[in-house]
């Protein structure tokens, strides 16, 4: 977080003009090929987490609830906010100024999902049944069949759900600043990230631990990443 702060500092506060047609300028650097690498990247991610998903190399450790889970209550209209991640986590390397800074954001990306993928071989968890079972009635709403069939409630703590918004998060929020956003993107950003953190224990595919714990890998890469990773700078920012 230091290198947020020290950004913001060397930025200054007050919005730049012209800040949303730097983002477009972004945007159009060899939008087709960011787009396959993210694609690609995301194939070889998941091709990964479902074969450990359904072939757990040691026994299943079920993760407690706490108060928080009672708490947060099943929400059908959250699994909008939850699928939104595979839109947010592209956010900042569908703006990055050069394809050297977004092999370096993929390697820090890679390194993070390697982690994670780590942890469900080493540690398997599930979500306990009780949580992971929702109303038939509600189960009908668009989508939830889907999501249910596809990702089962294994492979829960450390969300990477929610690592994943914990690295974009921080990494958006360096690059708002970076082309001085005004300050309601930023928020925006937060918003975004809490309500997809929010999601994946109101639409029953994690619990609060999980969140947790998917939060601490994702900070942790993100400062890491921030400190030693690729400097968003270059001539499209200007």
């Amino acid at each position: 977080m230091s290198e947020i702060n020290n950004t913001a500092s060397n930025v200054g506060t007050a919005p730049a003009p012209g800040w949303a047609r730097k983002l477009g300028r972004l945007w159009m650097y060899r939008p087709g090929l960011k787009f396959l690498g993210i694609s690609l990247f995301m194939w070889v991610f998941f091709s990964a987490y479902f074969h450990l998903l359904r072939h757990p190399a040691r026994p299943v450790t079920v993760m407690p609830l706490t108060p928080l889970d009672e708490w947060i209550a099943f929400q059908p209209a959250a699994l909008w906010p939850y699928v939104s991640l595979w839109f947010y986590v592209g956010i900042t390397p569908s703006l990055t100024p050069t394809l050297r800074a977004l092999a370096a954001y993929g390697a820090w990306a890679a390194a993070l999902c390697l982690s994670g993928l780590a942890s469900f071989y080493l540690w398997p968890t599930a979500v306990p049944a009780q949580a992971h079972a929702i109303d038939p009635a509600l189960a009908q709403y668009p989508g939830f069949a889907l999501l249910r069939g596809v990702d089962a409630a294994g492979n829960a703590c450390p969300s990477m759900h929610v690592a994943g918004a914990m690295f974009s998060l921080c990494w958006t929020h360096r690059l708002l600043l970076t082309v001085q956003a005004p300050v309601w993107t930023r928020w925006l950003n937060i918003v975004w990230f809490l309500l997809i953190a929010w999601s994946t224990v109101a639409v029953r595919q994690h619990v609060v631990l999980d969140v947790l714990g998917g939060a601490l890998l994702g900070a942790a890469f993100a400062a890491l990443s921030l400190r030693f990773g690729p400097a968003l700078q270059g001539s499209r920012y200007h």
